[in-house]
């Protein structure tokens, strides 16, 4: 196994240069969820070029790769998605966004660089394994309801049916050079609202003759933070946020009507489905104190991310067996984030591990979401080699 993994790591340095290419080219192109058409073409061409056999359009547009290893055994399925999120990129870089309000700030544009990565080393290595490589490069994870799920739906998870499944995400908390990885639960359910609240509108200097929609939102939005520090047991954490406002047209007309968006996090189900009734207790008792009347509309969205303990194992060890025992975190807890990567667990025996990508020598300090969101290009080498050598111990082992 030494030599094996010594040549592993020779193919992916070599490599360096066009998985950095790789990345950047996705980070200037970004493509929204479910407009993905040229980031999946790109795709297509990468693992054409490397003789991997190819289906497009799988659940929008999905790309599925195999590769067969020189003998019958079980298949290993790896997931990247490849959507960018509706942000201006303000990174004075040559490599930022050419386009106009779409930007890679969740690190998507690494995770497909990283799985072409994979997928080259291990197109050369297939006569090294037995067992079949499926590569899933997903469209719309940022959508509600997203990519994960359409995937599925078209059969992505059959003919063959893995038998375990591994993705990764970047992780600014980490330093470029580590990686984190846990059994069990390590992303928060991840759930959807809207809500209306209907006044009465009016002159702005005659307030009794009006129902104000606006100070009504208000109250809305200071109580509903009071379900979590006062309604939810502290010791089990979650999450109410409003995202978006709209409400008003001038500054002289008392609002009749304000709109609200938001998610709603939690980590322990029977929370989250208490979560809801607590929300429209708040809405409803507030509004009609004052006055008004509301719509309440709230979706369920992708269950946390619980991986499996031995496909976590697997990923640890072969993580120290790359990088040392002391750059591979066993993390503690879960994060708030969450991953529609969750619709693949629940079918199939998966795990999700963290990519360190911040470096503050190099300025690179942005969280995740941020217009000045960037990584540590050293990184992809690291996710590259921790995937490659995760599949090549699966399917020796198995």
């Amino acid at each position: 196994m030494k030599n094996l993994l010594k040549r592993m790591e020779k193919l992916t340095d070599e490599m360096k240069d066009i998985l950095i290419k790789y990345r950047r080219d996705i980070h200037q192109n970004p493509e929204l969820s479910g407009m993905e058409e040229k980031t999946s073409a790109y795709v297509a061409t990468v693992l054409k070029a490397n003789d991997i056999e190819v289906v497009r359009n799988v659940g929008g547009y999905g790309v599925v790769g195999i590769i067969n290893g020189k003998r019958g055994g079980k298949t290993i399925a790896l997931r990247a998605d490849m959507d960018a999120l509706p942000l201006h990129d303000d990174k004075k870089k040559d490599y930022a966004s050419k386009v106009s309000g779409a930007m890679h700030s969740c690190g998507h544009d690494v995770h497909t660089a990283v799985l072409l990565g994979v997928a080259t080393v291990l197109s050369k290595m297939k006569e090294e394994y037995k067992g079949n490589v499926k590569l899933i490069f997903q469209p719309s994870e940022e959508r509600p309801g997203g990519g994960a799920w359409d995937m599925i739906q078209k059969g992505v998870l059959e003919n063959p049916t893995p038998s375990a499944i591994i993705a990764l995400h970047v992780f600014p908390d980490l330093p470029s050079g580590e990686i984190g990885c846990k059994p069990g639960v390590i992303t928060a359910s991840t759930d959807g609202f809207a809500i209306t609240i209907h006044g009465k509108s009016g002159h702005a200097a005659r307030p009794h003759q009006t129902i104000d929609a606006i100070l009504v939102a208000s109250h809305v939005i200071e109580t509903l933070q009071h379900i979590i520090s006062r309604r939810i047991d502290p010791l089990h954490p979650a999450v109410i946020t409003i995202g978006t406002i709209s409400g008003g047209t001038a500054a002289n007309i008392v609002a009749d009507r304000v709109e609200l968006t938001g998610t709603v996090r939690s980590l322990n189900p029977e929370i989250r489905g208490k979560l809801p009734q607590l929300m429209e207790q708040v809405i409803k008792g507030i509004t009609e104190a004052m006055g008004g009347s509301y719509e309440f509309t709230f979706t369920q969205g992708n269950p946390s991310v619980v991986n499996d303990e031995e496909i976590a194992s697997l990923i640890i060890t072969s993580a120290k067996d790359i990088l040392g025992d002391d750059k591979v975190v066993e993390l503690e807890e879960p994060t708030m984030g969450g991953e529609d990567f969750s619709l693949f667990t629940e079918k199939i025996p998966g795990s999700f591990f963290r990519l360190g990508t911040s470096n503050p020598e190099k300025g690179i300090i942005h969280p995740l979401h941020h217009r000045l969101f960037d990584v540590d290009e050293d990184a992809l080498l690291v996710g590259v080699k921790v995937m490659a050598w995760s599949v090549i111990r699966f399917l020796k082992e198995n």
